[in-house]
Order: C-alpha cells, then structure tokens, then sequence
C-alpha cells in the first residue's frame, strides 16, 4: 500500500540522500513532495536518476504498488520507458502480478474512485513559502477566490503563479458540476434494502449538529502532523484540549474513525490525506480522531494511512454528535454482511491494496465535520450510514472554498472600511 511516511517513499535508491535538502527546503510531507515538478527538481540540483526516481515513485504511489518501487527504481528506466515494456518482461524482470501489471499499465486509473486530479501529478512549482506550510500564503494572494473572480492577483514569482496555478486547477476539478444533487450541510449516502427488507438500517439524523455540543468537547492529541525526521509518535501524553482551539484560527476538517485498523477507514484515510495540498490552499486543518486509543493501532496508522494530527475522544461526544446525541452503531451481520453498499465499499477498499486487523471496537459509526473558523459553526457534516461510507470530495472542496472566499470577502470589506 502507498504509505505517507516519506522514508516508505524514498526508499532505499537515490532519493534517500536528497532527505536533508528536502526537509530545508519545505518539500517535508508526501503529498506536497509529489507536486514538484522540473523547475523545482532543478532549484535542488537533483540528478537525473533523482528526478526519473520521484516520477517513478509518485505514479507507483498514486497506483498503491509501491513494493515494485525500488526495484523498477535500480533498473535505471525512466517512467516512460518502464510503461514500454511488455507484460512478459514486467512479470520476469520484476515479478509484478499480472493485475498490478494491468493497474501499472493503466495510466489513467489511480486506483482510487475519486483520484487526485491530473494537474497533481508532476506539474506544480514550489512556491516562495513551502507549500506545507500555505496557511498565510494564499491569504496575501487570494487563489481561492479566483475560482469565483476574473483573474487571479499577481503574484511574486513565475515559480509560485505555476503551483498557485495547478492547485487552482486542481480545486476546479472537483467543483459541484452541473445536474449534481447537493446533500447539503448534513449528508449521508442512501441506504439499500438489507435482506429483502426484512432488516431495517439503524436512522440518521437530518440536522446538524449544535455548535454548543462540539466546542467544548475535550479532546488529547496523540499524534503531531507527520514531517520528515521526526518521532513516531509524541513522546509525552499531551494533555487535553478543548475542541474549539483547533479551529479558532482555521477552518478545520474532523474526520471521525470508526476503528484505525479498519480496511474502510484507512482507505477513506488515505483518500483525503492524499489531497493535502488542496486542503493547504483552501487553509483547512486535517484532524482524525479516534474513540478509543490502542497505541499499537495508532502506530500502524500513523502516518502510513494518515499524516495528519490524531486526536482521541475518550468520551466519544464528537461521534454521539453524529448521531444527535446519541451512538449511530450497527452490528457486523446486519449491518455488513447483510447489507450490499457495506459490502461494495469494502471490495472498494481492498482494491487500493490496504491491509486490516480486528482490533478494537467496530460497531460505532463516524463521519466528518468541517468546522469554520472561530465560533462561525457546523460548515459540513457527513453521517457514514454504511460501514465504509466516504463523504464525496465535490462536496468538501465546494464547502472549503465557500469558507475560503468567504474569508476573502471579509478581508476585502475590512480593508476597504479602512480606506475609508
């Protein structure tokens, strides 16, 4: 499986040297790494086994079939060249399965049902402030706003207007299209008929949740956001917060976990970490939290299927939330075994290639909040109805930039109450 940990990514050939530069320069995520492109190999005075290496690794990473990555890495092929060969000499020069080998050859499919846009692959340009680190970039430049303005501000290098560009490009991507039902601030996916109608879904709730039932949550971050170099895990317990801060200054994206070893869940995971420098644009934190924290379970998770912070609800209130004040739960038969959607999103999931466990408690539900920024509330709320329920990325990235030129707007009539 392609795991965030930028060392599972290097590898062990040519990129592993570069590690240093990379963390100096502002390249210290996977996600933000696989957007650079030539301009940016050639600030870093990469070789051209390096640059061949990083195309490699991010094709093979959109495709989950990093364990071929070293090996199509020593055999001094570009991509290109790789991509020419036969299906014979991918299987006896590099023992590749013959499904991977269909999935290898298939340059439009990312193995994901909503894949990165094409734009992400090896286009943008690192900007003059290193993109993992975009809160206050874009608010000097307002890129997001010019999904709904005529043109974008000009900007302070060629360099930065290119990644500005193809994050542009990228959030355009997932705009609402035309004839798309929105579900609305509270979405959930319909459900289908479970043993032909004899068993009934456990309800959803319709509403949203009460801002005064999630701000003083308490929560206990457990992981920090994973860059290169650094701890596993944080070494002492960090104490509890109060929910609220997390979004006090940023708009903020809660993704609510059912169970970290789940194979759904760390698919749903990987899907939205995947799209981090989305998320760095529009000035969204990613948080995943967990109900209950068996360390072992954080560890395989972290930052393999997720490299954003972790948080633990011990008292569940943010999955209570969910469901209206109470636990939305399903039983494994009923609710799995019984019930085609569940069962669709898991083969779903195990096309990406994740592996599972069993630990841990199952039956609980999440979802996903996007918070705004401050006490401006619920901004989105997905409810997963079926186990393996994934909110649509239209969705959250048409409500992140709702919430990004909102932000702009308020700025805009700030500064011109000032010139007054």
């Amino acid at each position: 499986m392609a795991s965030f940990s930028m060392d599972d990514f290097v590898g062990t050939g040519s990129l592993q040297k570069l590690l240093p530069k990379l963390l100096d320069d502002g390249w210290d995520d996977v996600p933000t790494l696989k957007i650079m492109n030539s301009e940016d190999m050639a600030a870093l005075n990469m070789t051209q086994a390096q640059k061949d290496a990083l195309e490699i690794r991010s094709y093979l990473h959109d495709r989950s079939l990093m364990q071929y990555a070293d090996k199509l890495e020593a055999s001094g092929n570009c991509l290109a060249e790789l991509l020419n060969l036969a299906t014979p000499d991918l299987s006896s020069q590099f023992a590749m399965k013959r499904g991977h080998i269909a999935r290898f050859m298939d340059r439009t499919s990312q193995c994901e049902p909503d894949p990165v846009p094409q734009s992400f692959s090896l286009p943008a340009r690192r900007p003059t402030v290193p993109p993992s680190r975009t809160s206050s970039m874009l608010k000097a430049k307002g890129l997001t706003q010019s999904i709904t303005r005529p043109k974008l501000q000009t900007m302070a290098t060629q360099s930065t207007i290119a990644y500005d560009a193809s994050i542009e490009q990228s959030i355009a991507d997932f705009k609402i299209k035309d004839g798309y039902v929105f579900k609305g601030i509270v979405a959930a996916l319909p459900d289908e008929p479970r043993a032909c109608g004899c068993i009934q879904p456990p309800p959803v709730v319709d509403d949203v949740a009460r801002y005064s039932s999630i701000e003083n949550i308490s929560v206990q971050k457990l992981t920090p956001e994973y860059k290169i170099g650094m701890e596993r895990l944080v070494k002492s317990k960090a104490p509890p917060m109060r929910a609220s801060d997390l979004w006090l200054d940023k708009p903020s994206l809660l993704l609510c976990i059912r169970r970290p070893g789940c194979i759904m869940c760390r698919a749903e995971a990987h899907k939205l970490y995947s799209k981090k420098p989305i998320f760095d644009a529009l000035g969204i934190n990613l948080f995943a939290v967990l109900h209950e924290h068996i360390e072992s379970e954080v560890r395989d998770f972290w930052p393999r299927y997720w490299g954003g912070v972790i948080l633990l609800d011990k008292n569940l209130d943010f999955f209570k939330a969910l469901g209206g004040g109470s636990l939305l739960k399903d039983k494994f038969i009923s609710g799995f075994l019984f019930n085609p959607r569940a069962r669709a999103n898991y083969k779903r999931a195990k096309a990406m290639g994740i592996q599972q466990n069993f630990r841990g408690e199952g039956e609980i539900k999440g979802g996903l909040f996007i918070l705004g920024k401050g006490r401006t509330g619920v901004a989105y709320q997905f409810i997963e109805r079926n186990f393996g329920d994934w909110a649509p990325l239209s969705e959250i990235f048409e409500i992140g930039t709702r919430l990004k030129n909102q932000e702009l707007n308020s700025e805009d009539l700030t500064d011109s109450r000032v010139l007054e």
